[in-house]
């Protein structure tokens, strides 16, 4: 005790850590909510969809699993997630190679933890990498990226780091359909990028939960490129709806096989082995089937047409936004309208969306929280507001030539049509 009080000891790298942004904004919206106001929920990533029904009659059929399984994962699922990789990339996945965990932001955590070596992230990046390094106790290099060039780190880009020391450990984490941003890298890029990674022997660890959400349908893996260097990161979270689920896959080559068992080594100390039922349930979820592509299709044709919808009513309204090749993200940049929000007290990103949070009821998150400068007028808004199960269901009904318009929009994904209404009035 001291002077009558508990002594708290903290771990330096955690104090003053806030709460990740993206579950942060969510507990105020629900906080809101509870107190009776209107909030439109555009800041917490999480998909409307519902977790395809094979997937959940899995799980209904294995509620009774109740033994660990292996710390690795189980051996039927590590063999469904190589298969997944081989058939959708051409990858020689080995199921010996593959690692499942209680989310693969877990996954990632430990991954630095036993490598060590600097943690390389574009910016604008996801929330939790540079958190996670920061209480390992790891060193952050954020690399600039161009907002004309839809915030896509170019392999010249990488190159020009690279060579400040290029004997240097690192791991660089490449996310694409990228979360906050929306967009993905070409084939083409990925091959240049790969190149450098290669040269430099980067480990590259591969982000691709939203892969499978690529509005074409047509992602590509950077490890087609780089192989013998590649993590690929998965998970049920985006693409199966299932984020509560909290089960992730990471899958090595051989060349990294040594950093998956000192992985493991650290699960069996930590996690132990991922939820029984979840993993025997995730087997179908990888094997895939007809009625999962169907559910895809539709997932990614919704997607696609709210995305196209947003961005075209955020530029009629002057802002500059990159178009969206996948997911459901975009990180719309309000500078254009800086002098107009300065008037009303708005110099920063954080002040912008505490102000509309409060003025109008739309929650969205600073750019800032993504690694940009606090002083840009940038934010990340998720169009996820919205009953994903109604939407499909009506999807279902409809060709797969025909267009889901802005009838169909207003109908099915109508709360997030007004939140960008309101954005886009409070903005005039």
């Amino acid at each position: 005790m001291v002077n009558g009080q508990h002594e708290v000891h903290l771990n330096l790298n955690v104090r003053g850590l806030p709460v990740s942004a993206t579950l942060g904004i969510n507990e105020e919206s629900n906080r809101l909510i509870n107190e009776g106001k209107q909030v439109y929920k555009l800041g917490l990533g999480q998909s409307p969809f519902p977790v395809p029904e094979p997937i959940v009659r899995e799980l209904q059929n294995n509620a009774h699993q109740k033994d660990y399984l292996p710390v690795r994962g189980l051996p039927a699922l590590c063999d469904a997630v190589a298969g997944y990789y081989r058939r959708t990339q051409d990858l020689p996945i080995a199921k010996e190679n593959v690692l499942i965990g209680p989310g693969s932001k877990e996954l990632m955590f430990i991954l630095q933890l036993v490598y060590y070596g600097d943690l390389v992230i574009p910016t604008p990046s996801w929330v939790s990498y540079a958190p996670q390094a920061h209480i390992i106790g790891r060193h952050v290099h954020w690399l600039e990226t161009d907002e004309k060039n839809n915030w896509l780190l170019t392999a010249d880009e990488l190159e020009h780091f690279c060579q400040t020391d290029p004997s240097k450990p690192r791991i660089f984490i490449l996310n694409y359909p990228n979360n906050p941003t929306g967009c993905s890298y070409p084939p083409e890029q990925l091959q240049a990028l790969a190149e450098v990674a290669r040269k430099y022997r980067v480990i590259l660890l591969s982000d691709e939960i939203y892969g499978e959400l690529n509005f074409q349908g047509n992602h590509q893996s950077i490890a087609r490129y780089y192989p013998e260097g590649t993590i690929i990161a998965s998970g049920l979270s985006k693409w199966a709806g299932a984020g509560g689920w909290r089960l992730g896959t990471f899958a090595f080559p051989d060349e990294l096989k040594w950093l998956m068992e000192a992985m493991a080594v650290v699960a069996s100390e930590t996690f132990t082995a991922t939820s029984a039922p979840i993993q025997y349930a995730a087997v179908k979820a990888f094997e895939g089937g007809v009625r999962l592509e169907r559910y895809l299709f539709h997932s990614r044709k919704v997607l696609k047409a709210m995305a196209d919808w947003i961005w075209t009513r955020l530029t009629d309204c002057g802002v500059m936004v990159a178009r969206p090749d996948g997911a459901f993200y975009m990180l719309p940049d309000f500078e254009p309208l800086r002098e107009r929000l300065e008037s009303r007290g708005v110099r920063t990103g954080e002040e912008f969306c505490r102000k509309l949070l409060s003025e109008t009821g739309v929650a969205i998150l600073p750019g800032s929280s993504f690694g940009r400068p606090k002083k840009e007028l940038t934010a990340r808004l998720a169009f996820v507001d919205f009953d994903g199960a109604r939407a499909l269901a009506a999807a279902e009904q409809m060709s797969a030539e025909q267009p889901f318009d802005e009838k169909f929009l207003r109908q099915y994904c109508e709360r997030v049509l007004t939140a960008i209404d309101k954005l886009c009035e409070w903005i005039s």
